[in-house]
């Protein structure tokens, strides 16, 4: 006996809603959506035209999408006809994929996004799933959607550059000194710049043209034959010196791209080449990604920013400043791994926002070794003499202070140095293991006294039973996100290109992570 199976038989059509289950994460996308105050649509309202669909049923069908994995435009169109939760989030209504992907590329799609993750995480106190009392910080490195061999290198263009106004210089001068062009006004002794060397190409020209002129008008032979010889040196370095204006431009633009960065894609040119988790070549191949940092507690995602420079170092600031303006306030306790810790994040965290960081050093988890404590040619082991203001090196000689140093990073930070040198190291016998210095010559110690007092700080808190449980805290915190996003999303590759695209995409994602674990929570 079977269950009464009739397909001509006519259904009346129900409400949708009833067919979902209690716990859909449909539910929880439309609270969220509907929880985004009015004025965050507004930009979206046109006063001409055909009347466009509600931005709200729109993010409401892309998170839905990205909840189930389905990243492109035309898969998510085809949920809305497929799928019992998007067609009750779509309410009857079947928007295009051209309409979805100009949707999700908006450029105030940035400001909606940015709404969920405020409402979202109000919604995480107002229910407690977060304690606000600290934040754990990380991030990884996401392909971007380019060629992987469309990559321009900054130190190649440098080389190629210098070698294009090295040559550029000595022509300029010879033709000078054989008076085949008049001297042009510089602006630079150092290079000629583009609008000079289209100077030159111009007097070049009316000297090839003079040739030509005077060949059109001889009969004599011997004479032409002559003029057209004497012609072909100004004519080759006319076409040389026009080569250079195209190359230079390029060059200008290759350095307007790269900014302050090493390379950048051809094919999507705010991508920087990177060295990838997922190196599945096993070579040490660099691709074209973005370094994505998020902000998280409890497993979610609070904030998020992405980044073309690789290292973790330089993006905690401008992430903090980022969460601060447009996220929430920072908690007591800044969590980080190792890649964080410098002393420029300490003293920013510590001094400017008045907060405390638990983030090891490079060399913290080295220090908690036997090995390494009594290791007499590691300097943190060396006896230190305050009164005198002396080091006592492993050969029972004294390091002395020699003078004061400052050393200014790129971004323009000051780190302040105490010099001081061995009183002789000629004949030591510790000397190949002591220190890499040519024979003559004493061992050097740079001491950095701010450095090594917040490095001092952090193991005083990290050796605190509470801040230490916060700091162990952070693998199964802010890391299993991303495992979220790449295993469970299947989230492995940017789809669109531009930072402002590649923002919003990996904005969606992230919500979307949140959205899974939120609707499944115990």
């Amino acid at each position: 006996m079977f269950k009464d199976y009739n397909m001509n038989q006519l259904i009346l059509p129900l409400d949708l809603e009833v067919k979902l289950h209690k716990n859909d994460i449909a539910f929880s996308i439309h609270h969220l959506v509907e929880s985004i105050p009015n004025e965050a649509f507004a930009p979206f309202i046109h006063h001409t035209g055909c009347p466009s669909y509600h931005p709200r049923m729109m993010l409401k069908l892309i998170l839905c999408g990205y909840t189930q994995s389905t990243f492109s435009g035309r898969k998510i169109e085809d949920l809305t006809r497929d799928s019992l939760r998007m067609m009750w989030l779509a309410q009857g209504y079947e928007p295009s994929y051209r309409t979805i992907n100009r949707f999700r590329v908006h450029p105030n799609m940035k400001e909606l996004i940015r709404q969920c993750f405020v409402q979202f995480r109000c919604q995480l106190v107002e229910e407690k799933l977060i304690d606000q009392e600290a934040i754990f910080i990380d991030g990884t490195k996401i392909e971007a959607n380019a060629n992987k061999f469309t990559f321009v290198w900054k130190k190649a263009v440098e080389k190629h550059h210098t070698n294009l106004v090295e040559k550029s210089n000595k022509l300029y001068d010879e033709l000078l000194e054989h008076q085949i062009i008049p001297e042009i006004k510089r602006e630079s002794d150092e290079q000629l710049s583009i609008e000079e060397l289209s100077q030159v190409a111009h007097h070049l020209e009316e000297v090839v043209d003079d040739y030509t002129s005077k060949i059109e008008h001889s009969e004599d032979v011997v004479e032409r034959k002559r003029l057209r010889s004497e012609r072909k040196t100004p004519k080759q370095i006319l076409k040389q010196v026009h080569d250079w204006i195209i190359r230079k431009q390029k060059y200008e633009k290759d350095f307007e791209v790269l900014g302050t960065r090493n390379s950048y894609s051809k094919t999507d040119h705010e991508a920087t080449f990177m060295r990838m988790k997922d190196d599945y070549m096993q070579n040490g191949q660099l691709k074209p990604g973005y370094n994505v940092q998020i902000a998280t507690e409890g497993q979610y995602t609070l904030a998020y920013d992405v980044f073309p420079n690789p290292t973790d170092t330089k993006t905690l600031i401008p992430f903090l400043n980022q969460i601060e303006e447009n996220y929430f306030e920072l908690p007591k306790h800044i969590v980080a791994d190792a890649g964080y810790g410098s002393e420029q994040n300490y003293h920013d965290i510590l001094n400017n926002r008045k907060r405390t960081p638990l983030i090891t050093f490079n060399q913290y988890l080295n220090e908690q070794k036997r090995k390494y404590k009594n290791d007499p040619f590691k300097t943190s082991n060396w006896v230190y003499e305050k009164e005198n203001d002396v080091y006592i090196c492993p050969n029972e000689k004294a390091l002395r202070f020699q003078y004061n140093s400052v050393r200014t990073d790129k971004s323009g930070f000051q780190r302040e140095f105490k010099i001081y040198e061995c009183e002789e190291c000629t004949g030591c016998p510790f000397r190949t293991k002591c220190t890499k210095a040519a024979e003559g010559k004493n061992r050097r110690l740079m001491i950095n006294e701010n450095w090594e007092q917040q490095k001092e700080e952090v193991r005083a808190k990290l050796s605190e039973e509470k801040t230490a449980a916060i700091y162990r805290q952070r693998k199964i915190d802010v890391e299993p996100v991303f495992g979220f996003l790449k295993a469970n999303l299947c989230f492995s590759r940017f789809s669109v290109r531009g930072k402002s695209k590649v923002t919003n995409e990996i904005g969606l994602a992230l919500m979307a992570t949140n959205l899974r674990k939120y609707a499944v929570r115990g």
